[in-house]
């Protein structure tokens, strides 16, 4: 035999016991023994073997107890019964609940030998495919983030390369892509993965409040200030401040943020001195900046502090190559989390899955696996666990006019997501009318050829430069 291994033999015969061990001894194995399948499991719990080698037929127990105790306890060792003429039907039976396979009383020792070297071969497989796996698993992932796509993959290779820097960092996409992710793997690839990562939605917080939250306020300075309190600049200090949603920041507020990231200095509410801070900015936004700016919403100044290294974040619809992945990864989390492993996806759910385009993105899809996770009883998610997921890939539309409901739904509908596409089917209009031309497009919709490159990559059509720009 070729492959030695570690064996462990299941019998209650002494003889039997010894002349096995004996004999595979001999081709190089390391060997243990166990009288009974009571034995068995405490063997094979404290220790993982190549493969089991069990009689079917013992006193206390059968083969069937240590076949099935292995497969719950170490499912990738390899099981091969013994069994006796009469009980063929039976080790049959055992090959179906994962033995690899069974040999018959009488039997030669080369018998064994062919069989054992299957076996460890077939283990070695197992083996090598669990760390391909794992390799696999680990060239695409970044931090918590996941995607097998080439532009993922160049996504990857932005932030390895922006992370070390102390640079800000704008980060584009609509919602759900994953924004605040890329945020904490620059904050933990970077020098600074020590320090604090504080986050902070600016358009969850009224503006009035805003204000001390970022900066901080000293005692006094307005109704219900009772002490001092640092701000989120303060909390940030050594660390990576996260400013979510940063298009939603009103004009006050802009100018007072300019100040504090040209200076890199903060004034609190109410205070009179500066107070100075080591501070890492990354900014996301679902908007076109780019565009606020040009209509007088969004300072220049400040997107220009802002947008120094900008990486865009396409939605899942423009990178499917990257569903079954997120489903495997999101299906292997949340079984784990909720006590019910998931072996895997039936292949008409993940035809389904595959066919959705995901108005909420990646934080959609997930929500998506945990429900089907939480509602599935066997081992695979089945399309009867999914809801009810209807295919929205839209041909390109013929008219350019978003459609409005005749009669308004009940439930009201999805702006954001109508909006984009009456974006998306302009944009597709204006490359058709001018050849694909991108700078006669452009003119065509009264945009810069940047704005026009933004919302191209916001549909999943960027090419390399324009992702890299």
């Amino acid at each position: 035999m070729s492959h030695p291994g570690s064996i462990l033999i299941v019998d209650d015969e002494r003889s039997m016991r010894d002349f096995l061990r004996i004999a595979l001894q001999r081709s190089g194995h390391t060997v243990e023994l166990a009288e009974s399948p009571a034995a068995a499991h405490v063997a094979y719990t404290a220790n993982e073997y190549d493969v089991v080698l069990t009689d079917l037929n013992m006193p206390g127990g059968s083969g069937l107890d240590v076949l099935d105790g292995v497969k719950a306890a170490r499912p990738h060792t390899q099981v091969i019964v013994i069994t006796a003429f009469a009980s063929t039907e039976t080790a049959i039976a055992a090959m179906k609940r994962g033995a690899y396979d069974y040999l018959t009383k009488p039997f030669k020792i080369e018998e064994i030998g062919v069989v054992i070297e299957r076996a460890m071969e077939k283990r070695t497989l197992v083996r090598d495919n669990i760390e391909l796996r794992a390799e696999l698993q680990g060239r695409f992932r970044l931090d918590r983030i996941v995607g097998k796509s080439p532009v993922m993959q160049r996504i990857f290779d932005l932030v390895k390369k922006v992370a070390p820097a102390k640079t800000s960092v704008l980060l584009s996409g609509e919602s759900g892509t994953g924004k605040e992710l890329v945020a904490r793997a620059l904050h933990n690839l970077s020098p600074r993965e020590k320090g604090p990562f504080v986050g902070i939605n600016c358009g969850a917080i009224p503006e009035t409040l805003l204000e001390s939250e970022l900066f901080g306020h000293v005692r006094g300075a307005f109704t219900g200030a009772v002490a001092d309190r640092p701000g989120l600049f303060a909390a940030a200090d050594g660390g990576t401040i996260f400013l979510d949603e940063i298009g939603e920041l009103g004009s006050q507020m802009q100018v007072k943020l300019l100040r504090v990231l040209q200076e890199r200095t903060v004034k609190r509410v109410g205070g009179t001195s500066e107070e100075e801070f080591d501070f890492r900015v990354v900014a996301a936004t679902n908007r076109d900046l780019e565009a606020e700016v040009e209509r007088g919403a969004f300072r220049r100044d400040l997107f220009y502090r802002l947008n120094v290294i900008q990486l865009h974040l396409p939605p899942l619809r423009a990178r499917r190559e990257d569903i079954p992945f997120l489903v495997e990864h999101f299906a292997r989390k949340h079984g784990a989390a909720l006590g019910h492993p998931i072996a895997g996806v039936d292949p008409d759910a993940m035809a389904v899955l595959c066919d959705y385009d995901y108005p909420g993105n990646v934080r959609e899809l997930e929500n998506i696996i945990e429900r089907s996770v939480t509602l599935e009883t066997g081992e695979r998610i089945t399309r009867a666990a999914l809801p009810d997921l209807t295919p929205r890939r839209r041909a390109e539309a013929s008219a350019v006019t978003p459609a409005v409901p005749a009669e308004w739904p009940p439930e009201g509908i999805d702006l954001e997501r109508v909006m984009n596409e009456f974006e998306r089917d302009l944009v597709l209009k204006a490359l058709q009318h001018s050849q694909n031309v991108r700078k006669a497009a452009a003119r065509q919709l009264g945009i810069s050829l940047r704005s026009l490159r933004y919302r191209l990559a916001k549909i999943g059509m960027a090419d390399e430069e324009d992702t890299e720009s």
